[in-house]
């Protein structure tokens, strides 16, 4: 049996377990994403979009919602990871989109949440690479992280992944709040500060494209730093969930060249509070054939959200699967 067909069988097997979507009073689900100018919000809602079926919805089969009979998804901006890792251990929000090495500090209580374990966090699903973008003005360059001393520095906003990792990386070459004049910033704002000479250069780590950058790009213009396999290295010593990656020539207006850079896979945590029925039919509902359509459809980084991806690096990782989803992988073949 292929893949495909594990997939629909299980999908079909969730949908008639879970009897008639206008029978259920709704439940409401919701997600959090990322600034509006990043990729977790447009992502956070396809993925909404997908696991959801109102009630009184028309049923899959007859052109309706694919999604868990009764759910109803809402995808909220955020300021991203540490926020929405939080905010789900908490029980303020049922799932959230967050960088794969905050999600491990911070559900094993290390780093800067040391002592403070949130043992509650669950993986679904890792989605996509996100890739760190150190943005500069149009003809500027860097040879290294040590030329941003003394510069007005975008490090993205309180409550992000980017924030927290890029502090760690940028230690390694001696730079710190203290010799920079630091911005905490979302992308859009970021972008804008750019343009208008407000800041000297910027990080953010999205999937490529950033609706942010693209505008920049076709506007002003901009630059992409591109890290030496040295520094590379050495970001992945500092935060080894960053790992080498590549933002290809093209991607954005201007930017011609390949650009060589880390970059952190982004995943759909929840609560372990929520049942694994529930779980079991999100995670059914994400991979159906229907919600290929739509990550297809959307937001380039969709193409990258794929089954066969699910699970890579989520064993290393140290975060449990949630139940529901462990058994949906298992039941497709997917998980032994």
């Amino acid at each position: 049996m292929g893949l495909f067909t594990k997939l629909t069988a299980a999908a079909m097997a969730t949908a008639l377990t879970a009897g008639v979507a206008a029978a259920q009073d709704p439940t409401f689900f919701r997600i959090g994403t990322g600034s509006a100018g990043g990729t977790y919000f447009p992502i956070g809602g396809t993925i909404a979009n997908g696991i959801s079926a109102p009630p009184g919805s028309r049923p899959c089969d007859k052109g309706g919602q694919c999604g868990v009979p009764g759910l109803i998804a809402i995808a909220q901006s955020t300021t991203a990871s540490v926020f929405n890792n939080t905010a789900v251990q908490n029980g303020e929000l049922e799932a959230g989109m967050a960088a794969a090495d905050v999600t491990r500090s911070m559900y094993l209580g290390e780093g800067k949440f040391d002592g403070k374990p949130h043992e509650k966090l669950r993986i679904v699903a890792n989605l996509y690479p996100e890739d760190l973008h150190l943005v500069l003005p149009k003809g500027q360059s860097i040879n290294s992280l040590a030329d941003l001393e003394g510069k007005r520095v975008g490090i993205a906003q309180a409550g992000s992944g980017t924030q927290v990792a890029v502090l760690q990386m940028l230690e390694k070459w001696g730079i710190n709040r203290d010799n920079i004049d630091e911005a905490e910033l979302n992308n859009s704002q970021s972008a804008e500060r750019l343009a208008d000479g407000q800041i000297d250069a910027y990080f953010y780590a999205a999937g490529w494209p950033v609706s942010a950058m693209v505008q920049l790009a076709t506007t002003k213009g901009m630059e992409l730093h591109s890290f030496t396999e040295e520094d590379l290295a050495t970001i992945n010593e500092a935060v080894p969930a960053y790992i080498p990656s590549k933002i290809p020539g093209g991607v954005y207006e201007g930017v011609d060249y390949d650009v060589s850079t880390p970059a952190v896979s982004a995943l759909l945590v929840v609560s372990s509070d929520l049942s694994d029925d529930l779980v079991y039919g999100i995670t059914s509902a994400l991979w159906n054939s229907n919600t290929r359509t739509l990550l297809d459809n959307g937001h380039a980084k969709g193409k990258q959200i794929t089954p066969d991806t699910a699970l890579d690096g989520v064993v290393a990782l140290g975060v449990p699967l949630h139940p529901g989803a462990e058994r949906f992988y298992k039941e497709a073949g997917l998980l032994e």
